[in-house]
C-alpha cells in the first residue's frame, strides 16, 4: 500500500506528508470545511494536484491528519492499493423519499460480493442514520464489518457535503466496498462519556424523533434537566448527548441531539430511539475522553497480525467542543499508540459507524471516537 497525504488552508501553498509522487489508481479521501467544498476555485485547484479519477469527498466539523486536528482545511490522502481493490458506489437520499433505508439497501445492492472484505461509509450528515445502517446491512452477510461516519458541518448543522468524482452536494451517500484477501481490517469504537440523572423511559417517538419521555413533551422534559445549560441550546445539547438502551437490549447506545422542534416540543436524533426504550442523560470528562479514544485505537490493534498501513478516525463533534483546546490530545494520544509508519487521517462527523466491540452487527454511536485500521 502507497500513500499520499497533503493538505492546505485556505490560499496557502499544498503541505505534503510524505512527499509528492504520482500514484496508480488511487482512492482519494477529500475531508475539508464545509464553505471551501462549495468554493469552485478551491474544488479546481483540489483537481488540479490530484488529477485522478476516484476522488470522495465529505464536509467535517474537523479534518484529522498525522495525528493533527485542522480546521477550515482540506487534507487529502490518496491510497494506492498494491494487492486489493476497491469499488465505490453512490446515491442520494432525494431519489428515495427521504428514507434512508432504502438507499442503504440500493448501494448495497450495487456492489459485487465476492472477495468483499469491509465496507466504510462517508454519509450525508442529516440524515436518520440507524436507519441507513439497517438499509445496508439488511442482506450483509455477518463476516463482512461496516464503519466509517456521518459528514459534518462544524457546530452550525446547516447542510452537509459530499460526493464521488462529482463536485460535493447534499445528501449523497458514498459507499466503499474494499476487495481481497490481503486486506486485514480491524476497528473499534469507545467514548468516555457517562450517564447522570434519573433514567426515564421514551413514551412517544418515530425513528428519530422524539415526542415524549415519560409522557412529557421531550423538549421540555430535556430542558429543564440542563437548568442553567439551557441557555446555550441548541449547541449546549452536543455536550449533553442522551444514554438510549432498546428494549430488550443490554448495551446502550449513544444518542447526540441533532436537532430541535420548538412548535412541537421534540428532540431531533442523529439515530432512531424506539418507543419504550431507556433514556438518560450523558456528561464526560477531558480526560475520560482521551481516553476512550486511546481504548479504541487499543482495541482496533489487538490481535492484528499486521501493523496497519492506515488508520482511519472518526470522531464526533461534541468531543471536539467538550475537549475545546485540547481537542489535539485525543489523536495525538492515537498516533503514539500506532505504530510510528501508520498513517492517520479521519474526520469529526455528526455520527459515527462500527460495530460494537465484539460483535459483529454495527451501530450508529455518538460522542465516540470510531478508529478503522487497514493494511495489505
Amino acid at each position: 500500500m502507497k500513500i499520499i497525504q497533503a493538505s492546505k488552508n485556505g490560499s496557502e501553498d499544498w503541505h505534503y506528508l510524505q512527499g509528492k509522487e504520482q500514484l496508480k489508481n488511487p482512492l482519494v479521501l477529500v475531508f475539508g470545511n464545509r464553505y471551501l467544498l462549495e468554493d469552485e476555485a478551491v474544488l479546481k485547484n483540489i483537481r488540479e494536484e490530484f488529477s485522478y479519477e476516484h476522488l470522495v469527498f465529505g464536509s467535517t466539523s474537523g479534518e484529522i491528519m498525522n495525528g493533527n486536528v485542522l480546521d477550515n482545511s482540506i487534507s487529502v490522502t490518496a491510497i494506492e492499493l498494491e494487492k486489493s481493490t476497491f469499488i465505490i458506489e453512490r446515491e442520494n437520499i432525494s431519489n428515495f423519499d427521504l428514507q434512508p433505508n432504502l438507499l442503504g439497501e440500493a448501494l448495497l445492492s450495487k456492489l459485487p460480493k465476492e472477495s468483499l472484505k469491509h465496507l466504510f461509509v462517508i454519509s450525508e450528515g442529516l440524515l436518520d442514520g440507524s436507519k441507513l445502517i439497517e438499509g445496508i446491512e439488511n442482506n450483509l452477510s455477518n463476516a463482512i464489518a461496516l464503519t466509517g461516519g456521518l459528514c459534518g458541518d462544524d457546530a452550525r448543522f446547516e447542510k452537509t457535503l459530499s460526493s464521488y468524482k462529482e463536485n460535493p452536494k447534499p445528501g449523497e451517500v458514498i459507499l466503499i466496498g474494499l476487495y481481497g484477501e490481503a486486506l486485514e481490517v480491524t476497528y473499534a469504537s469507545a467514548g468516555g462519556w457517562f450517564p447522570f440523572g434519573p433514567e426515564r423511559k421514551i413514551t412517544k417517538s418515530k425513528d428519530n424523533i422524539v415526542f415524549e419521555i415519560d409522557d412529557k413533551p421531550a423538549l421540555e422534559l430535556y430542558k429543564n434537566h440542563l437548568a442553567h445549560r439551557a441557555s446555550g441550546l441548541p449547541s449546549a445539547s452536543l455536550s449533553f448527548p442522551l444514554n438510549v438502551t432498546y428494549e430488550g437490549k443490554q448495551q446502550p447506545v449513544v444518542r447526540a441531539v441533532l436537532g430541535m422542534d420548538e412548535s412541537q416540543n421534540t428532540l431531533i436524533l442523529a439515530g432512531d430511539a424506539p418507543e419504550n426504550s431507556k433514556v438518560q442523560l450523558m456528561m464526560a470528562s477531558i480526560d475520560a475522553i482521551i481516553d476512550g479514544a486511546q481504548h479504541a485505537t487499543e482495541l482496533a490493534m489487538k490481535n492484528r497480525e499486521k501493523k496497519a498501513d492506515i488508520a482511519i478516525l472518526v470522531s464526533c463533534i461534541g468531543r471536539k467542543l467538550v475537549m475545546n483546546q485540547r481537542v489535539g490530545e485525543e489523536t495525538e494520544y492515537i498516533k503514539e499508540t500506532l505504530d510510528a509508519s501508520t498513517a492517520t487521517t479521519g474526520f469529526y462527523s455528526y455520527g459515527q459507524i462500527a460495530p460494537f466491540n465484539g460483535n459483529d452487527y454495527t451501530n450508529l454511536h455518538n460522542q465516540t471516537m470510531t478508529v478503522t485500521l487497514i493494511s495489505e
